[in-house]
């Protein structure tokens, strides 16, 4: 027996709250084709609760299929064989197109209108306005106004369109911040691990400790003193800036994002910092470093530690302050690793010397600029 049209049976929801309700209707054919590890069903719900649509209803004549960070996150939704809701303002959206949140809240937002990808080809998902008659609400948005996508947005029908929607997620995934060394370098390399990590119990949160682990066995081969092992010391140390850019990208294509994760993120990089900065101080010197070497390590790490207190206070700062680009742009250099690559060459050469000048003098001018961004403006004074 046939299947009933789950856009155009009798039964109704009653949506209450949220930006706006969204309904996704769970087509048997692409519910469970997976992108990046999730199936288009888990992806849509994740990215509608982020956009704020509420409540949500999965449209659905078959059994659900997995949807694990939909789960995790604990996101309300409620199932239905069947929905036709009748003058009420919705989203609608099919299991056959990846879309993000920010598309969907822009698209919440217009009232009435049909997602497109960013050529403008493919209705992806569709808005209809308070007063709409029913029927499919997809047919109904073809004479809208095309509403092109500015996140990943890609039809998904079949294995083939969602490996290539695959290839689009990772290939949009970064963070502000990222350095050079990075966007070039550390995420390329490392983003083969990050698929493979994906679809495994590995959390973003163990591969942060599993950074700043390595990043201290690499701050403790430093400290030895002998060249060989000082370069050994500098690849291990580019291994961790790697892992630091895997952690970020597994968090944010398989939604596992944390509180937690962020904060082991950034003090996990401070302390490798710290640690390799004493352990480069503690190598030169055995090496023949003179005494003011052990000057400009202390330099560095009283450098790096304010400069981590002038971060923190950075990030609680309002978005509408002053001067936030420029200060939010040191933050984010703050934040990476792009040294690593200078540590290596200067390994490599075996003058790691050159690098505590740099960072026993640099990171105290950092800081004191971090602070002159943050400096709070003077009250003018009323006239008389």
């Amino acid at each position: 027996m046939a299947s009933p049209n789950p856009l155009t049976s009798a039964a109704t929801s009653s949506p209450v709250g949220g930006l706006c309700p969204a309904y996704v209707v769970a087509d048997p054919d692409t519910a469970a084709l997976r992108v990046a590890g999730l199936t288009t069903l888990d992806r849509l719900l994740v990215a509608a609760h982020r956009a704020g649509l509420a409540p949500l209803t999965v449209v659905a004549t078959q059994e659900l299929p997995p949807i694990p960070r939909t789960r995790a996150w604990r996101i309300p939704f409620q199932v239905v064989s069947a929905a036709d809701p009748a003058g009420g303002r919705a989203v609608w959206l099919r299991t056959d197109a990846l879309v993000q949140a920010v598309d969907l809240k822009r698209l919440a937002a217009a009232g009435s209108a049909r997602l497109t990808d960013a050529e403008g080809v493919g209705v992806l998902a569709v808005s209809v306005p308070k007063g709409w008659a029913g029927g499919d609400p997809f047919r109904e948005a073809e004479g809208t106004a095309p509403l092109r996508a500015e996140g990943v947005a890609c039809v998904v029908r079949n294995a083939g369109e969602a490996r290539r929607a695959t290839r689009c997620l990772w290939a949009s995934i970064r963070s502000s911040a990222d350095g050079t060394v990075d966007r070039w370098f550390n995420r390329p390399v490392g983003r083969p691990l990050a698929r493979l990590l994906i679809p495994t119990p590995v959390t973003p949160n163990m591969i942060s400790v599993a950074a700043t682990l390595l990043g201290l066995v690499s701050a403790a081969m430093f400290a030895v003193g002998n060249p060989a092992w000082s370069v050994i010391a500098a690849v291990l140390f580019q291994g961790s800036a790697i892992l630091d850019c895997v952690d970020g990208d597994v968090a944010r294509v398989a939604f596992k994002e944390s509180p937690l994760g962020k904060w082991l993120d950034l003090v996990g990089d401070q302390v490798v910092h710290i640690g390799v900065f004493l352990g480069i101080t503690a190598g030169v010197m055995r090496s023949g470093g003179g005494a003011h070497m052990a000057w400009l390590g202390a330099l560095a790490v009283v450098g790096a530690a304010m400069s981590f207190w002038r971060v923190l206070r950075g990030m609680r700062r309002p978005p509408e302050a002053g001067g936030s680009g420029r200060l939010q742009g040191l933050i984010d250099a703050a934040t990476n690793r792009d040294f690593s690559v200078l540590v290596l060459i200067l390994a490599i050469l075996g003058r790691l010397e050159v690098f505590l000048w740099l960072a026993g003098l640099g990171s105290h001018v950092f800081w004191m600029l971090l602070a002159w961004l943050q400096r709070e403006p003077r009250p003018v004074a009323g006239r008389s």
